[in-house]
């Protein structure tokens, strides 16, 4: 299932215009800071659908009945763009543990691209909820190579797809990737196009540069 943010209003909107607009993003703190709050709202969505056991919790005056997470989760980060939104669901899923997985567009003469991994740090992922975090879902390149990586680190519960901003093609990627799978694709905003760069059209531009500065 594919769940959008923007479907209505929010305060989604507000951030996500900032991110966009040429002139915010000459101040990168602030653009990361956008991307976590985000993130804060993509975890609180896909938060209502895990599974939660009740306990007891002993207050200064008594007993409160609560509830906890019962299944355990698994953030995956794919470098260097998604760290900021890894922060974002960590300040969420403060318990869950980490997958990181570097990834980087090798360009062809053509203009074409080809996407190179270089390092995987992951615990096992069997009976766990998987979340796949990447900002820019464009061609989903990054995801099928991603996915490829783990793998052979066992088979979850449940993964969940969260981007900031998609395109349509990188929707329709993920979903013929994820078919044998239990999971769900997440988004702020959905846009039509990708260009000859296979960058999504409005979008935003290079969000690993925008976090971080451009690379060589």
């Amino acid at each position: 299932m594919i769940h959008t943010l923007t479907q209505y209003p929010s305060p989604a909107d507000l951030y996500i215009a900032q991110m966009r607009d040429i002139n915010v993003q000459k101040d990168p703190q602030r653009f990361r800071n956008n991307i976590k709050r985000l993130s804060h709202l993509l975890a609180f969505e896909i938060g209502k659908t895990l599974d939660y056991k009740p306990t007891e919790v002993t207050t200064p005056l008594g007993t409160a009945k609560c509830r906890e997470l019962n299944d355990k989760v698994v953030i995956a980060c794919i470098f260097r763009a998604a760290l900021p939104m890894h922060e974002g669901f960590l300040d969420v899923f403060d318990y869950a543990e980490s997958s990181f997985l570097a990834e980087y567009r090798s360009y062809n003469s053509d203009g074409g691209f080809d996407i190179k991994s270089g390092y995987v740090a992951s615990p096992r992922l069997d009976g766990k909820i998987l979340i796949m975090a990447d900002p820019m879902l464009a061609t989903g390149a990054s995801i099928v190579t991603a996915m490829d990586l783990i793998k052979n680190l066992g088979t979850p519960k449940h993964i969940h797809f969260a981007s900031i901003i998609s395109s349509k093609k990188g929707i329709e990627t993920v979903e013929n990737l994820a078919k044998p799978c239990s999971s769900d694709i997440w988004t702020i905003a959905t846009d039509d196009t990708l260009n000859s760069h296979g960058y999504i059209v409005p979008g935003l531009g290079d969000a690993g540069d925008l976090c971080f500065g451009e690379k060589l």
